[in-house]
This record gives C-alpha cells, structure tokens and sequence, in this order.
C-alpha cells in the first residue's frame, strides 16, 4: 500500500529543454491551426458560392446542361460544407492544445498542461479514426473496382 502512495506523489518535471520544446511546438501549433481555420473559411466561401458556379458553367456548355448544373451545385454546396464541419474538429483540437501549452507554460500551471495534453490527444484521436475511415473506404473501392473489372 505504502508503494502506491510514493507513485501517487509521483510528479513529473519538465527542464528547460523540454519546456523549450513544448514552447516551440505550441506555436507552430498555433500557427497551424490558423492556418486551418483559414483553409475553413475558404471551404465554406467556396460552398456558398458553388451553386452559382456550377449552374453559370452547365449554361456555358455546349447543349448546356439544363437542371443538372444547379442540382450538381446544391451537390457539391453540401459537400463543401460537410468538408469543412469535419476539417473544424482537428483543426479546433489543435487550437485548443497551443493556447493551453502557452497558458501552461507562461503561468507554470499543471491543469493546463494536463488539458493541452488532452487536447493533443483529441487531435491526433480524430485525425487517426478519420484515417481509419478514409483507408477503408478506399479498400472498399478498390474491391468494388475490381468486381466491376470482372463483370466488363
């Protein structure tokens, strides 16, 4: 019993190399994720603006394509923006550790260390189930393209 309170006791220190580290990390984090709310703003503008352009190009074709280009945009305007909503969550997890490491680390605080920590977690949580589903996804395809090549 004595053994587990020595463990719970049990802090871990940082030096200053590792704090450094830290420090530098959370600003390209920072920079980063900036970078990935921007991209996200752009996804969303180029949704909002998808119908128009889809619907402008289907009536500059050559027998034009009546309908189809305006239902294509509404189309592609809900799938902009499913992009965008599942590109918020990392990018929004990133966010969340660089301004918590910042805190931790100007005010010497634990708890936000603990929880920056938690958001890194989150992150790279998210962008591995999203790799799962993206390499499955393409498993599904390439069996699907090789049944197809077979009934030709």
């Amino acid at each position: 019993m004595e053994e587990y309170s020595e463990i719970e006791e049990f802090e871990l220190q940082l030096n200053e190399s590792a704090k450094g580290f830290l420090r530098e990390t959370a600003k390209w984090a920072y920079f980063l994720s900036i970078l990935g709310y921007v991209g996200i703003g752009l996804i969303v503008l180029v949704a909002i603006f998808a119908g128009t352009i889809f619907a402008t190009v289907g009536t500059m074709m050559p027998g034009g394509m009546g309908g189809l280009g305006s239902a294509f945009g509404i189309i592609m305007t809900i799938m902009y923006l499913l992009i965008a909503a599942l590109y918020f969550f990392p990018v929004y997890y990133l966010n969340k550790f660089a301004s918590n490491a910042k805190i931790a680390l100007r005010d010497n605080d634990s708890k936000s260390l603990a929880s920056s920590f938690e958001y890194l977690k989150s992150h790279y949580k998210f962008i591995g189930i999203m790799m799962v589903a993206l390499l499955s996804l393409y498993g599904l395809i390439i069996v699907f393209a090789i049944i197809g090549a077979f009934f030709r």
